[in-house]
């Protein structure tokens, strides 16, 4: 059975995979910015309770598969990273 989180009325195992894409698919992110990126991410899912399960960053996208809790809208949680 499947490992679900929970709040105190409900059980839940939300994951959205979002995309990230900079204007015009410019080629900006390598190097170090490519390194930072990881770990702020990261950061800022953890203001909101969230949890990046698998990420992959491009030189022109960002891929992430994130589990939000059902007390945030995923707009939120979105805008907000």
């Amino acid at each position: 059975m499947r490992d679900y989180q929970s709040l105190s009325h409900t059980r839940w195992d939300c994951k959205y995979h979002v995309v990230y894409i900079p204007k015009k698919r410019k080629k900006k992110l390598f190097g170090a910015l490519r390194r930072h990126l990881g770990a702020l991410f990261h950061e800022l899912a953890l203001h909101k309770e969230s949890t990046i399960v698998e990420g992959h960053v491009m030189p022109d996208h960002v891929h992430m598969c994130i589990a939000i809790p059902p007390k945030y809208a995923v707009s939120n949680v979105v805008g907000f990273i």
